[in-house]
Parts: structure tokens; C-alpha cells; sequence
């Protein structure tokens, strides 16, 4: 089939990846706008738009996607199927209706659960044991069109959204590409999502990643993973942010929320119930270090205290 791959972040460039090396043509791709990006906030392609100059794709970057300039020129294109994986932007009808098979969504999750732009990041957030990926129709509801496929992944007791997302991107890429192959050898039909079971998975804003240190250390321990690495959990110190990689569990008597105890064993905070174990630490305009590092360089006699 002839395809406009449409992605943006880093998780997108596997399924770019796979469905160059697939039996299938990919003839353009479409991608967010250049924006700023990294610690000097500099202008830059998107990854997915990097990936597509080096294969000599055309790459379409429309501020809108329903600016007549684009869809022109996706008619112009004539695709079979417009695959998509993590694209950013909501679809218009007179968008979906160009290509013959329409438009084909890997998501990172096993819908309906976490329909929305934070699958992995909730499913981390919430306890899940697995989550995985799903290949749907796209419609003008968001997330819920009908199911081509699925895959499974269990989530590991030391996940980080970078490292699930990372696992989930190769092998949901598979699974884009074999739900290609189905449709254009006409050996899958979407089966539409039952109505039970839909949970909301909205984008986690730096304000969500404020530890609060007086939940239990499981969910201290959930949310923080859940933010690593973006948008990145943090707690406020000596009147700045801290930011804080993963934690450890500990079995260790209980502290008052928030209070920091620092032996050579380690650096640990009190939380709801037992404390957990700081793992790297980055004060403003600092590097990132391990938390010991982090605490031998307080200027401080009293009390330290998050929060």
C-alpha cells in the first residue's frame, strides 16, 4: 500500500523504522511543526521529521491539519492508508476521509483503558500490572474507533515511562506493520471497543509532578516514575525546585512526611507510610546527581525538609 506515515516524538521513529523496512511504500510523512526543544529551548525538527529527511521522504508540517494547502496535498499523494503513531493533533473529519482505508493509530495502551496523550504515564501513575498497544480506526471520538489489533506488555516493578514507552514503541511497531499487511491483504476487520472499561489518560503538566509527601510510598514511588522523564517529578526546597529521579522502597521506620534523613546509607524521606530512598537529585542549574552526592554539598545545621 501506498502510505503518509504521521508521528512526531521519538516513540513515533520505530514505526517509521519498521514500516520503511515493510513490503508496504511510505511516500511522505506527516509531523508537528520545528519548536523549541531541549535545555537551550532551540528550534528544532522533530524526530520523526529527522528520521524522514534521511530517508528522503517528503515531510509535511502543517501549523493546522485542516489548512487546504495540506489536505491538497495529501490528496495529491493519494495514500491507501495513513498510519499514525503519536502524531499530537486531532484529526479532522475531511482529514480522515482521504485515504481509502483511512487513518490506522498506534496508541500505548490496551483500549479502551487510557484513551488520551498520557497512556503510559497513567498506567504507571495507577498501578497497572500490564498495559500494551493497540492499532485502531481513527474517528472523530478521541481514541475510540474500532480495534485492529492488540498487544500486551507487563509493567516491571522498576518501569519509568521512558523505559515502558521505550519497550512498547519497538514491539507496537510490529504490530502497526502486521495490521498493514491485514488490511491490505484484507485479513483484519476492526472490531468496535466495548463500552465498559474507558478511563481518561489527559497530558501530565509539570504542576502533576509534585511529589506530595503525604501519600503512601507506593504511590510516591508510581508517581514519580510515571513523570521520569518527562515532565519530570520535583518537590520544592529552601525555596526552589528539586527534581527527583525514580526512589526506592524501604521497610525503615516512619519519618514525618517530607522530612530528609541523611546517613551513609542513603538519603531518605518521609512519607504516608514508610520512607523511601532518593535516588538522583538535580537542584536548579545543576547537573543531576546521586542524592549522597546532592546532600553533602547542603550549607544547612538545621532541619531538612521537602515540600
Amino acid at each position: 500500500m501506498r502510505l503518509v506515515f504521521a508521528g512526531t516524538p521519538t516513540a513515533a521513529v520505530p514505526a517509521l523504522e519498521a514500516l520503511l523496512a515493510s513490503r508496504h511504500e511510505v511516500v511522505a510523512v506527516v509531523t508537528r511543526p520545528d519548536a523549541p526543544a531541549g535545555r537551550g529551548r532551540q528550534v528544532d525538527r522533530s524526530p520523526v521529521a529527522r528520521r524522514a529527511e534521511q530517508a528522503g521522504l517528503e515531510v509535511l508540517t502543517p501549523a493546522k491539519v485542516r489548512e487546504p494547502g495540506f489536505l491538497g496535498r495529501l490528496r495529491e499523494l493519494s495514500p491507501d492508508c495513513c498510519p499514525v503513531t503519536a502524531y499530537g493533533a486531532l484529526l479532522p473529519q475531511v482529514a480522515l476521509d482521504i485515504p481509502v482505508h483511512g487513518w490506522v493509530n498506534l496508541h500505548f495502551s490496551v483500549l479502551p483503558a487510557w484513551r488520551g496523550a498520557a497512556p503510559v504515564q497513567h498506567a504507571i501513575m495507577h498501578g497497572d500490572d500490564v498495559t500494551g498497544a493497540t492499532t485502531f480506526e481513527l474517528v472523530a471520538e478521541l481514541d475510540a474507533g474500532p480495534v485492529y489489533g492488540v498487544l500486551t506488555e507487563p509493567i516491571r516493578l522498576d518501569d519509568t515511562t521512558g523505559t515502558l514507552l521505550a519497550r512498547l514503541s519497538v514491539a507496537g511497531a510490529q504490530l502497526l506493520v502486521a495490521t498493514m499487511d491485514g488490511i491490505e491483504d484484507g485479513t483484519l476487520t476492526a472490531i468496535p471497543q466495548p463500552a465498559e472499561g474507558v478511563t481518561l489518560a489527559p497530558k501530565v503538566t509539570v504542576a502533576d509532578g509534585e511529589v506530595g509527601w503525604k501519600l503512601p510510598a507506593h504511590v510516591v514511588d508510581r508517581l514519580i516514575r510515571a513523570c521520569t522523564p518527562d515532565p519530570g517529578a520535583w518537590t520544592s526546597f529552601d525555596g526552589a525546585r528539586i527534581k527527583l529521579g525514580p526512589v526506592k522502597l524501604t521497610d525503615r521506620p516512619s519519618l514525618p512526611p517530607g522530612e530528609v534523613v541523611i546517613e551513609k546509607a542513603g538519603v531518605f524521606v518521609g512519607t504516608g507510610t514508610h520512607p523511601v530512598q532518593l535516588g538522583d537529585v538535580q537542584a536548579p542549574g545543576k547537573r543531576r546527581m546521586p542524592a549522597g552526592d546532592w546532600a553533602r554539598g547542603l550549607r544547612t545545621d538545621g532541619p531538612v525538609r521537602f515540600g
